[in-house]
């Protein structure tokens, strides 16, 4: 959404078309919500930019098909090692030379996904936050192998899709996980510890610190399969790192198959 509205020429890959017609759908009422408050007295400009946004947007459920015309290629599946070391070994042999690869992992190492291509050097971190078209950040990712050139081209484009690059090695978590995550966990032990109630830590951080959600409100957001999948895989790279350590709790929220605002139940119920 945000590439086609800056004027990017952009196909969509998924699975099904299905996905892709719901997708598409999402992205136009996504647009809507941007053109209210953009065009809020200029309707007519508002529907322009609408249809000049869909415009540059395409689907396909053939990712080696459009590869070959592409420039950028910016995956955001599962976030799984191995299915997506498949995926950029099937894309690298059939995107042009000067094709850079680009990874929205928030937690698995880039330099391990860049190791499944042959193009090391024109491979990076492009890390949105979600909601993407609200959130200015993006986390650039640089490997030790990746070009000069190839950053720089990751910066530039971050910038002419209207958001704000910070750079960061390629460490675990980068910056934004890398204390976020952490300071969750601590959140969690806090309240298995029985020191402070969630409801109390919730208001603490959000009156106290001034963050627009607690971290238990957070965990349900983000999913707490996945944060236990982030926390799991730092764990097996750091296990003597007492910030890397697993929540029983959470381990079990998990198993219950109580994952957060998305299964109505995690740390809160939600209707």
């Amino acid at each position: 959404q945000v590439a086609a509205a800056s004027g990017h020429t952009v196909v969509l890959v998924d699975q099904s078309d299905e996905i892709l017609k719901k997708s598409t759908k999402g992205i136009e009422e996504s647009l809507k919500r941007v053109t209210k408050k953009k065009f809020a007295d200029k309707p007519e400009a508002g529907a322009e930019f609408i249809e000049k946004t869909l415009k540059n947007l395409t689907t396909s459920t053939d990712a080696v098909a459009v590869v070959h015309s592409t420039d950028l290629v910016i995956e955001a599946i599962v976030e799984n090692q191995e299915i997506k070391n498949e995926l950029f070994k099937r894309l690298d042999k059939f995107a042009p030379e000067h094709t850079i690869f680009a990874s929205n992992t928030s937690s698995l190492q880039i330099t391990q996904l860049a190791n499944s291509t042959t193009r090391q050097d024109r491979f990076g971190g492009l890390h949105f936050f979600n909601p993407v078209p609200m959130m200015k950040l993006v986390e650039v990712i640089k490997t030790p192998m990746t070009s000069q050139k190839t950053f720089e081209s990751l910066v530039d484009f971050s910038k002419a899709v209207g958001k704000s690059p910070v750079s960061c090695k390629d460490t675990p978590g980068f910056i934004v996980n890398r204390l976020l995550v952490p300071y969750m966990m601590e959140a969690v032990r806090l309240f298995e510890r029985g020191d402070a109630s969630k409801e109390d830590i919730d208001v603490a951080m959000k009156l106290g610190a001034g963050y627009p959600m607690g971290p238990f409100e957070l965990l349900d957001y983000v999913g707490l399969d996945t944060s236990k999948y982030i926390i799991d895989g730092w764990h097996s790279l750091e296990p003597s790192n007492p910030l890397f350590a697993p929540s029983p709790l959470l381990n079990k929220l998990v198993e219950e198959k109580k994952l957060g605002k998305k299964t109505g139940e995690g740390f809160y119920k939600y209707k």
